[in-house]
Formats: C-alpha cells, structure tokens, sequence
C-alpha cells in the first residue's frame, strides 16, 4: 500500500486541477454526473480495503487514551496520511468516542483549486469511502446557503481535496448513523471565517452537532523549530481567542515556515462557531510531527495536533501546561517494566493475529505519564528493529504501543516481522529522560548519555547502549553519529548542536517468567 507523504499535498497547490485529478485517479465526468463524491486518496493517504481500514482505525482508538472532555462541541484534527498522523487524529476523535452526534460538520481546506473564494458546501447527497456512503445533511447545508451569503455549492473544489476525505472513515466507524456536511472554506479571510463561523453556529443551535476542524500545523520547519512553532499555534487556538490567533499565524517566523496551520480559515470559523454553541475551554489532547515517525526527515517536518473544544468551565489549556512533565515521577518498578514488555509483546503479537487476546489498556498512573521510549528488537542477538518517539507528549503506555509496532513492522531497514520469528525475538525498552542542550561534547559520558546531534538541517540520535555495545570512544561515538546523519566523519567539530538524555533501559531476559521468546 502506498501512502503520500504529507508534504506533498501543500505541493499540490502549485498544479493544474486537471493534473491532480490526473494524480489522484478521479474522473471528472463520473464525479460530475453522480449525487456521491467518490473517494480520492483512497489507498494513498488511508488503506483502501475495507477490513483493513476499519482495522488500523480501531487500532489507533484502542491506543487512545479516554476522553477528558464531557461532549465536545469541536475538535481540531490532522489531514494528513495515517501513517503520519493517524494517531493523532485518533486521540481528539476519542475524546467524542460514545457522544451521540446526529451531524458532523467537517470544515476542510482548499489544497487544489486556487481560484475558489468562499465555503462551498459540495453539493451532494452522500460521500463515499472504502467503509460506504455517509449521507450529506441536505436540510443543514440549505440552511447555511440560506444563512450566509459566503456559502455556494461548488464541486470543483471537492473533487480531489483530501482534508474532508481522510475524516470520513474515523466518522463511520465513531458515529455510524451521524449525518455530515463538508465545507472547504479558502482563503483565511478573517471577516468571511467569522461570519460563516456565526451562521454555524446559528444553524447548529439546538442540534446535537459535532464540528471537525481539520488542519495540519507547521509545514517544513527543522524539527526543533516545528516543536516551539507548533506550541504556540496550539496554545493560541487553546485560548479560544481568534484575534490572537490570527495574529500568531501572521508573526510566527523561523527558518522555512511555509504554513503556520494548514486550516487557518477552518480553526478561525471552527472557534467562532463553538463558542457561540457554548465553549469556553479548549485542551490540547495530543501532539507530534511527521519527524516523529519511521523514516521521517527531521530537516524538513510537518506538524500534527488535537484540540477538543467543550463547555467545561476551566479555562484555556496550552500545550505545555496540559501535558504532565516528569518532574517528581518516581523510577520504574520492575512490575511497571514487565508490564511494559508484556504490552509491546502483545501489541505486535495482536497485529500478527487479530484471533490474539487485546493488549491491555489499563495501567498505573506511573505509566501514563508522559514520556519518550525507543523499543528495540533483536533475533538470536542481532538487531531487528529499532523505533522510538524522542518527545514527551504521549503517555507512556501509549508511545510504548506504537513503537512496538513500528519497530516490528516499518523500520525501513528490515522486512516486517513474521508470525514464525516471535519465539526468538528478544524485547528491548529505553525510557527516555527530556533532553537537554549541551555547550560542549566534553560533557557527554559514553555509556550514560544518548546524544542527539543535529547539524546543517540533518540530524542523528544514538541510545546511551549503543556506544558501549559496540565499545566505541566518545570520538569513535561522534564520528559514526555523522555517519548516521548522513554527514561526513568529523563533522561534529563545527557547527553542529548536541543534546543529550538518559535512558532506564530493560528487556525481556532480565525477568523470569515471562512469555513466548521472554528467556
């Protein structure tokens, strides 16, 4: 299956509609003489089959953690290819898993057709995905055709957009018999989103209505200046202040910023409807970037988060003050550590075989703090896969999950892992301490640091195990974490910028008992 990356469809902008129709595999004459959108990015952004769809979408809910919020009036989700922010996605749709809703109102971005002005509302009577149709609220889009004078029924701007589509399947298997209105709303015109943000609100008064704003964040920053450009989009949109927030969109500026948030337009309406239906809080729920995953550029990274909108009375949560930091945690117990390796075990024996008992989802509060882990794998003591997430903006439990399956199934130097290699695979965890810049190499102690180098847009990190494994000086350390980079031996000498971290590290073999391949 083949997935697009996430910088390509900002890309897509620069091309003619019929060649990204050409690209996405849609007729226009089908499209046009029927009363159903038929999927577009099927099989590139999301799985096109059916049953593996519907399959990675609970995967990703079952990895979720539970809602904080009571019934979310809106929420802010990614659009980008699952394999990038799936997860994310997942986690603000979780907290409206089991909410009753009769409308899901998507609010999408224009990435194809240039020349639109305004929010079109499609004009169809149902969208289909690999899962079926889901039928168009009719009555709902005539109202807002009726309410605001912003509002047409163009299709060509539809057609090929994926920022409604990628939302489509998670709505199915959520809310099966909600009804849905999509609205791309181009461009960011600040007096046009308010005023089609008060007409939702409007419309939707005395419904039982949910409102998706889909937008990415950051496009193509380095890693680190994707996290603090990321923060504080979030944490404006957190403070339910579009005046603010339109403001940090127009003062945000670090090296190769193209786009602050793909969704400026969809997050300035989404606002001013939620709050006009009785939000007064918002909460960051989940954030990462495409640097984040397996194979992804850390030079040049898009940014994904989750936002929920709701009534509750608290005020505005920001990004850092919603997400616990380790300060105070206590060490790993070796029941926590067991339990860790028992899930990552599960986790991948399940994918292998869905007929497999579900990993666990109830853990001590230890667990759920958030915090950075690598999970590694090796058969009959040689590597076979190596994955983790660096920053600590997931719950422990949760990132220990993903790199599971992420390092038995999408490191990119190995085939997946078979059914018939589990028996010798040995398990492997590093929980990671935050990061911390240094001045100076002369401060790191091979054996107790990991080191994150970054240099000239490219970057490399080495576990703290991995010097001593392999019995390397500090130089010898610095010279192969150039290599990894993709930079000459050396390269450390100059220019290039360093942070450390530590890591409890524990396998399988170091505990009795344990199951298949525990030995």
């Amino acid at each position: 299956m083949r997935f697009i990356s996430p910088v390509l469809h900002i890309r897509w902008k620069m091309l003619p509609a019929t060649m990204v129709l050409l690209l996405c595999g849609v007729q226009i004459g089908s499209a046009a003489e029927t009363d159903v959108r038929p999927p577009a990015v099927a099989g590139q952004f999301y799985p096109s089959d059916p049953e593996k769809l519907r399959s990675a979408i609970e995967a990703y809910l079952k990895r979720s953690a539970t809602g904080n919020a009571g019934n979310p009036i809106a929420i802010l989700v990614p659009h980008a290819g699952y394999v990038y922010s799936g997860q994310i996605c997942a986690n603000g749709y979780r907290q409206a898993m089991g909410v009753n809703y009769d409308t899901i109102v998507i609010l999408g971005v224009n990435h194809t057709t240039g020349d639109f002005r305004g929010v079109s509302l499609g004009n169809y009577g149902a969208l289909r995905t690999p899962l079926g149709e889901i039928p168009v609220d009719t009555n709902l889009t005539a109202a807002l055709l009726s309410e605001c004078k912003d509002c047409v029924q163009s299709r060509q701007v539809h057609i090929a957009e994926h920022s409604i589509e990628v939302q489509l399947p998670f709505i199915q298997v959520l809310f099966p018999k909600a009804l849905v209105v999509p609205a791309i709303i181009h461009p960011p015109d600040y007096d046009m989103c308010v005023r089609f943000g008060k007409a939702l609100g409007k419309v939707l008064k005395n419904r039982r209505a949910l409102i998706v704003i889909s937008s990415d964040l950051s496009h193509y920053p380095s890693y680190e200046n994707a996290s603090k450009t990321d923060h504080q989009t979030l944490d404006a949109i957190a403070s339910l202040d579009t005046v603010r927030f339109a403001s940090t969109m127009k003062e945000l500026d670090v090296p190769n910023l193209a786009t602050r948030a793909c969704g400026e337009a969809a997050i300035i309406a989404g606002i001013t409807a939620a709050k006009s239906l009785g939000a007064r809080r918002a909460f960051v729920a989940s954030y990462a970037n495409s640097g984040d995953t397996p194979g992804g550029d850390r030079s040049r990274i898009v940014g994904y988060g989750a936002v929920v909108l709701d009534s509750g009375a608290a005020s505005a949560q920001a990004l850092d003050r919603e997400i616990p930091g380790l300060s105070g945690t206590t060490p790993l117990q070796p029941a926590e550590k067991k339990m860790l390796l028992s899930l990552s075990r599960a986790t991948i024996l399940h994918h292998l075989s869905p007929q497999a008992p579900q990993p666990t989802v109830d853990f001590p509060a230890r667990l759920k703090v958030r915090q950075g882990a690598f999970v590694t794998l090796r058969k009959k003591g040689e590597l076979r896969g190596c994955i983790g997430l660096m920053a600590s903006n997931t719950e422990l439990s949760k990132t220990v999950g993903m790199m599971s399956l992420q390092s038995a199934f999408s490191d990119p130097r190995f085939t997946p892992v078979e059914w018939s290699e589990l028996k010798n695979l040995e398990i492997e965890i590093s929980v990671l301490t935050p990061m911390q810049p240094i001045a100076s190499v002369s401060e790191i102690v091979v054996g107790r640091d990991g080191v994150l180098l970054s240099k000239a847009g490219r970057s490399a990190v080495f576990l703290p195990q991995v010097a001593t494994e392999n019995k390397w000086s500090r130089t010898e350390m610095l010279d192969n974490l150039c290599r990894k980079a993709g930079i000459t031996s050396g390269c450390w000498k100059q220019g290039a910028e360093f942070q450390i971290f530590q890591a409890d590290v524990f396998s399988e073999s170091q505990f009795a008992g344990g199951g298949p391949g525990e030995k």
